[in-house]
């Protein structure tokens, strides 16, 4: 059976596959589900979990990451292999997620070439205007899941309108 060429995204000179870096903190319980819900599309990608401490690192790495790692560093080498970067919005904010973010992995994340699909997050004194406040946080992952199934061309669903 013959595999589906990859689309190639902006900035990448080959068709390999995706290299998605998961980012998360506290218990990883976001980047778990993120990680879980490509894997069970089948979506071809190379994922690296990188968790704040080691039970996010952990949660993430059962869910089916390719590789893992924890700290500050590994943020930081991370973002510059990453062709996207993926995790709940305080990745790109300093000393949110309770402290976990520190300023060099916000700016890691901001600073990267990659592209950023960010998770809305009310929580830690950042408020995301328009997000409703009964936002499901399930419906945000499933969206965030659908978005990289788009990037990679193996969405079998609706398209949505194109990604900039």
């Amino acid at each position: 059976m013959r595999r589906k060429r990859q689309k190639q995204l902006p900035g990448r000179k080959d068709h390999a596959m995706l290299r998605i870096l998961v980012i998360d903190a506290q218990g990883g319980g976001i980047g778990k589900q993120i990680i879980a819900g490509i894997r069970a599309r089948k979506i071809p990608a190379d994922i690296t979990a990188v968790g704040t401490n080691t039970l996010a690192t952990t949660a993430m790495l059962r869910a089916g990451a390719d590789a893992a790692a924890t700290g500050e560093n590994a943020v930081i080498v991370g973002c510059r292999r990453a062709d996207l970067i993926i995790g709940p919005i305080g990745i790109v904010i300093a000393d949110s997620l309770y402290g976990e973010i520190t300023p060099a992995m916000a700016a890691a994340v901001g600073r990267s070439d990659a592209r950023r699909l960010l998770i809305p997050v009310n929580k830690c004194d950042n408020i995301i205007a328009g997000l409703a406040k009964d936002g499901n946080l399930g419906t945000y992952i499933s969206d965030a899941v659908r978005i990289v199934a788009d990037m990679t061309g193996e969405n079998t669903e609706d398209r949505p309108e194109e990604l900039c």
